[in-house]
C-alpha cells in the first residue's frame, strides 16, 4: 500500500500525529523487509540489543527495559534460546526467576541484525543528510521523553 501524502487533504497533511503514524507504517515495512530472511522480528532485536548493552538480565527486567509484555517475553526468549542466541538459567540468588544472557551466536546474530537495520534506516531516510538524521532522532527522542511516564502510559 503506497502512502499518497500529496493527495491527502491539507488538514491531514498538517497533523503531526497523522504524519508520525504514516511514517511509522513506512518504517515498519522497511524493518520487516530488513529482518524478513533472518527468522527474527523487532521484539527479538529489542531483546538481543538490550542484552548486548546491559548484559544478562531477568526476563522481568527485559520486559521493563523493552516494554514487551511478560507473556511475549517468554515466547521470544524461548525462540531465541531454541535458536542458540540466548542462554536462560535459573537465577542462583532467586531460583524462581530466570536470567537470560546473550551467547556468542546471539552476538553474531545481533551484529547481522544491526547491519540489516542500518540498511532499513538508509531506506527510510533516503535523501536526509547525517545532520538531518541526527536532528530527527533528537526531535523524536524529545517527544518520547516528554511523554515517558505520562498517566496514559501507565
Amino acid at each position: 500500500m503506497e502512502i499518497a501524502h500529496e493527495h491527502a487533504p491539507s488538514r491531514l497533511r498538517a497533523l503531526p500525529t497523522r504524519l508520525v503514524n504514516q511514517v511509522a507504517l513506512v518504517a515498519n515495512r522497511a524493518t520487516e523487509r530488513a529482518l524478513e530472511s533472518t527468522g527474527s522480528r523487532r521484539h527479538h532485536y529489542a531483546l538481543l540489543a538490550t542484552l548486548g548493552e546491559f548484559g544478562a538480565s531477568s526476563q522481568a527486567d527485559l520486559g521493563r527495559r523493552t516494554h514487551i509484555d511478560r507473556s511475549d517475553i517468554v515466547a521470544a526468549v524461548n525462540d531465541l534460546a531454541d535458536r542458540g542466541f540466548v542462554d536462560r538459567r535459573p537465577d542462583p540468588v532467586d531460583r524462581r526467576r530466570n536470567v537470560v544472557a546473550l551467547t556468542a551466536a546471539g552476538t553474531r546474530h545481533l551484529d547481522d541484525l544491526d547491519a540489516r537495520l542500518a540498511g532499513a534506516q538508509d531506506e527510510l531516510l533516503a535523501g536526509f543528510s547525517s545532520t538531518d538524521r541526527r536532528t530527527l532522532v533528537t526531535l523524536l527522542t524529545r517527544i518520547l521523553d516528554t511523554h515517558a511516564g505520562a498517566p496514559s502510559d501507565r
